[in-house]
């Protein structure tokens, strides 16, 4: 029988995980599947600034879970995610469908892993949150 505690115990490789998704936040203006946008304008630049944000601060946040792993960085993680999936809607750019989508999909990703690493922390003592494995 397979390992029961597969999705019970915070794991390092979901911290890699987080780390990737930010990256991928980063750079999700520029995926080369989008079309050409040949014009550059304040509303782009916003979308642009806001997206590098987000990703910069979940990869941070993954780092940190990896080297110090607390309670408040999976709910901040959950936050930015959410934060993610309504920037399309708050800054105008939700004609774009493809990164509507894109940023859609990616936010959720970043929601559940940081609801799944709460959930797998929640019970764990500060002294357990700190024998976090690297």
């Amino acid at each position: 029988m397979s390992d029961s505690r597969f999705f019970s115990t915070h794991r390092p490789w979901e911290d890699w995980f987080g780390m990737l998704l930010g990256a991928l936040i980063v750079v999700s203006p520029w995926f080369p599947l989008q079309p050409t946008h040949d014009v550059m304008n304040a509303e782009r630049s916003v979308m642009i600034l806001n997206t590098f944000v987000v990703g910069m601060l979940v990869f941070g946040l993954a780092q940190l879970e990896y080297v110090a792993l607390q309670r408040w960085e999976e709910v901040a993680e959950i936050a930015l995610g959410l934060w993610l999936i309504a920037s399309p809607l708050i800054f105008g750019y939700s004609g774009d469908e493809f990164l509507r989508v894109w940023h859609a999909a990616l936010g959720g990703i970043v929601v559940l892993l940081g609801a799944l690493q709460l959930w797998q922390d929640w019970r764990l003592s500060d002294q357990e949150l700190t024998r976090h494995p690297q």
